[in-house]
């Protein structure tokens, strides 16, 4: 009986060391008392147990920080967001949604990322074989992210993208690190705004007035509710981006993602409804839109989470110039917006856009923002 009750102690006590290990608490030292106990037995009942999952964790650290796969996988995000600004505007044609029909964009919008968080948690599921379910402390987590990095930024976003062209949505959204920056250097003390980061800010934000120079100066066809919602979407999401580097050292980044669209999606959807939008008529091809815009929503930011959990912030937003690139060539090519993305001022304010972000990363102090970053997100 004793040695009965030995194995079976020992295989429950290896699914809940299992556990902890995939929500990264045991490495980190997580004080918890449930997975304090597990820790505690691990170390002094089952030492091999506990060596084996230790190496396996840092294994799978180490891929994930490696230079190569960091590199592979952003672009991964950046080429999936990228194609986002011109497929809302196929979207949005496909359904017959004009341009003041804000109720529908919202609408459209919350659709698209309540079925983008059914797809994170479902795959996320299916890849760890458990059903991922926030704990009670994180609904708090969730609820936060789900107002800056979907209801807030999308709001804003989905209104000024059918106000503007893709160009300059991907060329004004191409900031956000820049704002990123700035936000945690001014606001939230996380690290020094020296000057190359003061100069990198200013290079990219030069890339925004550009972008919307004329002849006669500023182009008069800037307005509010275009370019300048699309700039109040790229503020939201830097504000997310904090948060979320700051939440993922201690939470699972798929989950997060998941849960945080799905409640940010019905506060879209019912926001939508109540300011009289309709969904339009779908047919298979925009049923497709929409499949696609979930299904990019919910790699890219799950993938993005877990590379922040594991890397430094610099090295994975260095690869965010390349967003407006992507988004620039294909507004260009489903658009057919040409003319707007190949003139010499558009070019210059994608050089400026991409310069201010590569100096910020690569001569604002790595070792020193990195490590103000995580402490405090810890």
């Amino acid at each position: 009986m004793r040695n009965t009750s030995f194995g079976a102690e020992a295989l429950q006590l290896s699914c809940r060391v299992r556990i902890v290990i995939k929500y990264g608490n045991l490495l980190k030292g997580y004080s918890g008392t449930k997975s304090g106990k597990v820790v505690f037995l691990a170390r002094n009942r089952f030492p091999g147990l506990l060596h084996a999952a230790t190496i396996m964790t840092m294994k799978k650290e180490k891929l994930l920080q490696n230079p190569w796969m960091v590199g592979i996988l952003a672009l991964l995000c950046t080429t999936l967001w990228g194609s986002a600004f011109p497929v809302i505007k196929i979207g949005y044609e496909m359904l017959g949604i004009t341009s003041d029909a804000v109720g529908s964009q919202i609408l459209f919008a919350g659709m698209r990322f309540f079925l983008a968080g059914l797809l994170t948690i479902v795959f996320g599921s299916l890849m760890e074989r458990r059903l991922l379910v926030p704990k009670r402390s994180s609904w708090g987590k969730v609820f936060k992210l789900a107002l800056l990095q979907t209801v807030i930024q999308y709001f804003f976003f989905y209104v000024g993208v059918a106000n503007t062209t893709g160009v300059k949505s991907a060329i004004i959204t191409g900031t956000n690190s820049l704002l990123a920056m700035l936000i945690a250097s001014l606001i939230f003390r996380q690290e020094k705004l020296g000057i190359a980061k003061i100069a990198g800010c200013l290079t990219g934000f030069a890339g925004v007035i550009v972008a919307n120079l004329s002849i006669s100066g500023m182009d008069m066809g800037m307005s509010i509710q275009g370019e300048g919602f699309v700039l109040l979407a790229a503020v939201s999401y830097a504000f997310s981006s904090v948060f979320l580097k700051r939440y993922s050292s201690e939470e699972n980044p798929v989950t997060l993602s998941g849960y945080q669209f799905v409640a940010g999606g019905m506060i879209l959807m019912v926001i939508g409804a109540v300011m009289g939008g309709r969904p339009g008529s779908f047919t298979p091809a925009s049923v497709g839109v929409l499949i696609y815009l979930a299904f990019l929503s919910a790699v890219a930011y799950s993938v993005w989470g877990i590379l922040l959990k594991y890397n430094p912030v610099s090295r994975v937003t260095i690869y965010g110039f390349t967003n407006p690139v992507i988004g620039v060539l294909l507004s260009a090519l489903l658009l057919g917006e040409r003319a707007l993305a190949f003139n010499l001022k558009n070019v210059a304010a994608l050089v400026l856009v991409s310069a201010g972000v590569f100096i910020v990363n690569k001569f604002a102090g790595q070792g020193k923002r990195d490590n103000s970053i995580d402490t405090y997100s810890r």
